[in-house]
């Protein structure tokens, strides 16, 4: 299957920029209290739970999920960046990271107890993300946990040709409405429970919204049907 160009400009991009990025991005122990808080939440959901391991997507260089596996989760992060997985495997040899993308995990039916997708959908076009919340609902074992955290908007389309230390990068951004978000969740059988709205500070930032969602323990057939992501 060809990978889409999208997916290649982020892998090859976020390559480019893994070690500044991975100095940018502060460890979660320094991130504000509200942030740190729903990461709290998400630890204590999925432990509760117990379905299974949690899968940091678009883990970067591993930092939430140590900081995960530090909350007692049984976590290991993916990310379609070889750079980006090179240095978290580096910088938290006790934790598993592989290379992977959200449209197609290497995951069985039913395998996680738990995804985090923490700032890592919205190079996703919008028209993709559908596939990509059905492989969620695909790899969530029935009761598992789903939280997504990133920044909303009204729909605009960004387009970003240097990041992190000026290094060339070629990958869009989506910001999406919350509601659409909800909407597409939805949709893809993942009912959406709670929602944290953290508005900007700083004039020209976005709100970022937290999600929290779950796989119910039973789906209709036809819902099972409908959400079904080709493999």
């Amino acid at each position: 299957m060809t990978e889409p160009c999208y997916l290649t400009a982020v892998r090859e991009s976020y390559d480019t920029v893994a070690a500044d990025y991975a100095e940018y991005v502060p460890d979660p122990v320094d991130l504000d209290p509200l942030s740190r808080a729903m990461l709290t939440a998400f630890a204590e959901i999925v432990r509760t739970a117990d379905r299974g391991a949690v899968a940091d997507l678009g883990c970067g260089p591993g930092k939430v999920t140590a900081h995960l596996a530090g909350l007692g989760v049984r976590a290991f992060g993916i990310d379609v960046s070889p750079r980006m997985i090179d240095l978290a495997r580096a910088a938290h040899p006790g934790l598993r990271f592989t290379v992977g993308s959200m449209t197609a995990l290497d995951l069985a039916d039913d395998e996680l107890g738990g995804i985090l997708a923490y700032y890592s959908t919205h190079h996703t076009p919008p028209d993709l993300l559908p596939a990509v919340f059905a492989e969620f609902h695909r790899t969530l074992a029935p009761g598992g946990h789903l939280m997504v955290v990133g920044r909303v908007g009204n729909g605009e389309h960004r387009r970003v040709r240097s990041a992190y230390g000026d290094h060339p990068a070629y990958f869009d951004s989506y910001l999406l409405p919350a509601d659409r978000i909800v909407e597409l969740l939805n949709r893809a059988g993942l009912v959406v429970t709670n929602r944290l709205v953290d508005e900007p500070v700083e004039e020209g930032k976005r709100e970022i919204v937290s999600f929290l969602a779950h796989k119910p323990d039973e789906a209709p057939d036809d819902q099972r049907l409908r959400t079904s992501s080709p493999r």
